[in-house]
């Protein structure tokens, strides 16, 4: 077993579920919807600020308590149980427009690699000084070292970029939906891909991957920062007869979004080399090689690490992380689409499991992340199609689904809210996404 493999949809519902029920509105109403062979469902609405939310058991309408409480100015969380699953869903809206509400992604361990509980994350972010509000477990990940699947930024550095999606589990290889943040804090979510190029004087040279194993592919090229490790890794394909070579860098600052490196030390003709801790190692084998070996010493190297497709007019992103598979797009539940459109797997995706589920509004001020408890009696959990038209209805217009089953965590005030599903309880995750806030200038 490589992967949490807990996530992911459906590709039909019972009759009474396709009856969409309306977004919040500003006053409650009474609706009386009638369909050929159903019964007549009376369905209250009330305000998201209500104390209490109605759903409708056939003629019958039953109250169920939403709890809420305000965690900090335009931050509210609420529980909601809905009988109709039964679901017990943990809702966190946030209000983009306050400027000291900040998202902010946290690899477990601080290390590309490993495993550590969304709890404990936010417990180490507080104690760092930080005034974390909420946090959520965030990407896939491989559940024997713990490394992330997708491309992954951490305040503005790349941690890991890739051009295709690292997952054993697709029907297909493919590029999954990822979460990016702009460094104005505006989410966007798209399948993006990393665009990276270095520059010297003897040329342009295609970065294809950031701290990821070297292609086994005919040629290409690696960027490899301390944050992979003490070394780079050995060449995997087994082929002694393909020229490698890898260019020690040593840091030389930024100039804007480009990074500044200077080649130096001796160049070493195979894999598996130390990487500076104030630099760099630029690694190729195939017809790339030679672009690295014409890297003479003391030569200046610009790099540039951005996305394909681009965060329209602010740059590389500040946050990015990833996700399987998309459930909104400009307002449609693509979920059901998701085994042809990023490979989903039926038995995670057309299954109810438990939930976490990112999303925002079409004006990208306000934004929720939501859990869903699953595998009990008091929530069943949720496909993601039926995750979708939850966050549809709560107003979002995009929207993403994170890793779910048992590492579906949520963390309110420092407290898991939700209930996780594992024996052991709280399931130790490859990353999460947290919500701060920072002081207000007076």
């Amino acid at each position: 077993m490589r992967r949490t493999g807990d996530s992911c949809h459906t590709h039909s519902l019972h009759a009474m579920s396709r009856l969409r029920v309306p977004r919040l509105i500003p006053t409650c109403m009474r609706l009386t919807c009638k369909a050929p062979g159903l019964l007549t469902v009376v369905v209250a609405i009330c305000t998201a600020g209500s104390p209490a939310y109605a759903q409708a058991v056939g003629h019958a309408t039953v109250q169920a308590p939403a709890h809420a409480r305000e965690l900090a100015p335009g931050v509210t969380y609420r529980q909601r149980d809905d009988p109709r699953g039964p679901w017990r869903l943990h809702i966190l809206h946030v209000d983009l427009r306050r400027t000291e509400l900040k998202l902010q992604a946290m690899r477990a361990l601080d290390s590309l690699r490993g495993r550590e509980r969304t709890s404990q994350m936010v417990q180490r972010a507080t104690a760092a000084g930080a005034r974390v509000l909420a946090a959520v477990n965030a990407d896939f990940f491989d559940v024997l070292t713990g490394e992330n699947e997708n491309n992954q930024v951490i305040d503005g550095e790349w941690w890991k970029g890739l051009k295709v999606t690292d997952s054993p589990y697709d029907s297909y290889d493919n590029v999954h939906a990822q979460l990016a943040l702009d460094m104005r804090g505006r989410p966007t979510i798209d399948r993006f891909i990393l665009d990276g190029t270095a520059w010297s004087r003897s040329g342009m040279l295609p970065i294809l991957s950031v701290n990821a194993k070297l292609s086994t592919a005919m040629e290409g090229t690696t960027l490899y920062t301390p944050r992979f490790g003490a070394t780079t890794p050995h060449d995997p394909s087994g082929d002694s007869t393909r020229v490698a070579i890898e260019a020690p860098l040593t840091a030389a600052g930024a100039r804007g979004d480009t990074l500044l490196f200077v080649r130096h030390g001796a160049l070493v003709f195979t894999t598996g080399s130390a990487i500076p801790p104030d630099g760099a190692v630029l690694a190729a084998h195939g017809a790339r090689a030679a672009a690295v070996k014409a890297l003479a010493e003391g030569d200046t190297v610009r790099v540039l690490l951005s996305t394909l497709p681009r965060l329209l007019g602010y740059g590389p992103p500040r946050v990015l992380v990833g996700g399987w598979p998309r459930l909104l797009q400009d307002g449609v539940n693509v979920a059901r689409d998701a085994a042809t459109l990023e490979g989903t797997i039926s038995r995670n995706a057309e299954a109810r499991h438990p939930r976490t589920a990112i999303g925002y509004a079409k004006n990208s001020r306000t934004l929720w992340l939501v859990t869903v408890d699953g595998r009990s009696a008091a929530s069943v959990g949720m496909t993601l199609v039926e995750l979708a038209e939850v966050m549809r209805t709560l107003g979002a217009w995009e929207a993403l689904n994170f890793d779910g089953g048992g590492s579906t965590t949520m963390v309110i005030d420092g407290t898991v809210v939700n209930t996780p599903t594992d024996a052991s309880g709280e399931r130790p995750v490859g990353n999460a996404l947290l919500l701060v806030q920072t002081p207000t200038l007076r």
